[in-house]
């Protein structure tokens, strides 16, 4: 594939195959030509699953190299067809070129750090308790531990993510490091984005030998597709990035199931920032800049868009406020990735206009599918009494909570919901408050950070993307970094196994 341009199938890839769909769908592109796409169905959801079962019974019990060098072709694959996948993905969600290059280049690393990753072997925390024999009053057993599969995972495709956590995202490329094979729902926001990573990973199974019901796409659909694979019985665990609307349902509908299954959901998060007294007065018209900057990254579409900032009453804590509005008033219109998602976007700030506690700082007007920025001020009192304030407005939107001191700042971080990031902005002055914060802020998010922004969430063993409910609803659980591959494995104790039928991995 040479060509910059491609045209879609619009089909399911089903277990090896391109499936026509009974219906189709129209896709919704910021600019450019739209294409129909297979509507998804539960009948669609079922092959799909009894395929990705057959195949665990091959694919689960490859070796680690085989399935580093499966990892490391997809990663190949996808590369090279970047072109094509540029241009559909900048016009599906109207990203720039380059932020889907990016993403793109993420997604490759992912898959070839999973690669790197289960080659080593430490993800399989071995253990082994050796027989004691003669030990009284009774003898030990041998003992041996060992992390495996568990079977068909289904992942949803996330609406701000078209590579990175979708179709072959972090949650793909840990479940089939796992040994896991996965049925990912693919999102309508992007299906031709999706449709030509699945053929990445279709070319890949074939290059490498692999089953073919290792991997599955299902487009499109209703609800009664999301619950028909979430409650599919061969389905035994699930990924997700979206609403917290539609992450808690389908999280509800896995624990209805008779067989409960994890729900492994990226939900929503404000991502609060508390800018501490030393460094609002050393710095801050330099904080104010960089969070306006970060909220308006990519539109404020990501899930770590620090939309709330903690700041002290006083000339200091204006600086910051004044630096961030000045630096908003620079931002101009931004294309968002869906109608809907600007629809909820003007809702949002809907929300906060009609309170009589929040005034703007600097409001704009909201015009079709683009969104521009706008900030709004409050007191720690009315966010406190008002549940709403703290709620996920999917864009660039932010709140200011003003505080009178360190103690008051200290109740409101003890106010916050779970969170997938926090941030302390401090200097050497404020390191008294920040102790007093942080065995807080460590119960509230699963990353916290000194002086710096959290969009952008480094690949990486040690990072943490995840937190307690709403952030997501497992705060034992990562989506991104290595440690992500735990979601999909489980231990196995074997006694007194002989060795010659032990797993070749527990050596």
């Amino acid at each position: 594939m040479s060509d910059e341009t491609f045209t879609p199938h619009g089909k399911h890839l089903i277990a090896g195959e391109w499936v026509a769909g009974d219906a189709t769908f129209r896709s919704e592109p910021a600019s450019g030509e739209a294409f129909d796409y297979a509507v998804g169905t539960p009948d669609v959801i079922d092959r799909a699953a009894k395929a990705a079962e057959d195949a665990f019974w091959t694919y689960g019990y490859t070796t680690r190299e085989e399935r580093a060098a499966f990892l490391e072709a997809i990663a190949d694959e996808i590369e090279a067809r970047g072109p094509q996948i540029t241009w559909i993905g900048t016009s599906e969600s109207g990203l720039p070129a380059a932020r889907l290059e990016g993403e793109r280049g993420r997604t490759t690393g992912q898959l070839r750090l999973f690669a790197s990753h289960i080659r080593k072997g430490d993800y399989l925390d071995r253990r082994h308790d050796e027989a004691l024999p003669d030990r009284q009053p009774l003898p030990r057993p041998d003992l041996r531990m060992i992390q495996r599969p568990i079977g068909p995972v289904a992942v949803f495709g996330a609406s701000n993510f078209p590579l990175a956590f979708s179709t072959a995202g972090g949650d793909t490329a840990a479940a089939l490091a796992a040994g896991c094979p996965v049925i990912v729902k693919g999102h309508s926001a992007h299906p031709g984005t999706g449709e030509i990573v699945a053929e990445a990973i279709h070319v890949a199974i074939q290059k490498t030998g692999m089953p073919k019901g290792v991997f599955s796409l299902v487009q499109g659909g209703k609800r009664d597709v999301g619950q028909a694979l979430v409650q599919h019985p061969l389905i035994k665990a699930v990924g997700f990035t979206g609403s917290l609307a539609g992450g808690r349902a389908l999280f509800d509908l896995c624990a209805q199931r008779p067989e409960p299954i994890p729900f492994f959901g990226e939900l929503g998060s404000v991502n609060p920032m508390f800018v501490l007294p030393a460094a609002a007065k050393a710095r801050g018209a330099e904080i104010g800049k960089g969070w306006a900057g970060s909220l308006t990254m990519g539109a404020g579409q990501f899930c770590t868009n620090p939309g709330i900032a903690v700041i002290p009453k006083g000339a200091e804590g204006d600086a910051v406020v004044s630096a961030a509005k000045a630096a908003l008033e620079g931002v101009g219109p931004q294309v968002m990735l869906t109608d809907g998602i600007a629809d909820a976007y003007r809702k949002g700030k809907e929300r906060f206009d009609g309170r009589n506690a929040v005034h703007p700082v600097h409001a704009t007007e909201q015009e079709g599918r683009n969104a521009s920025p706008n900030l709004y001020e409050t007191d720690a009192d009315a966010y406190l009494q008002d549940h709403a304030l703290g709620e996920e407005v999917f864009g660039p939107l932010g709140l200011v909570v003003r505080v009178s001191g360190p103690d008051e700042m200290v109740s409101l971080a003890k106010g916050f919901e779970g969170q997938l990031t926090t941030t302390l902005h401090m200097d050497a002055g404020d390191a008294d408050l920040a102790r007093r914060l942080l065995p807080i802020l460590e119960r509230k998010a699963g990353r916290i950070l000194a002086n710096g922004f959290p969009t952008g969430v480094e690949v990486a063993d040690a990072m943490v993307h995840g937190g307690p409910y709403p952030a997501s609803t497992n705060f034992g659980a990562t989506s991104v970094g290595t440690l992500s591959i735990r979601r999909f494995l489980r231990p196995v104790c074997y006694q007194n196994i002989p060795e010659g039928v032990l797993p070749d991995d527990i050596a």
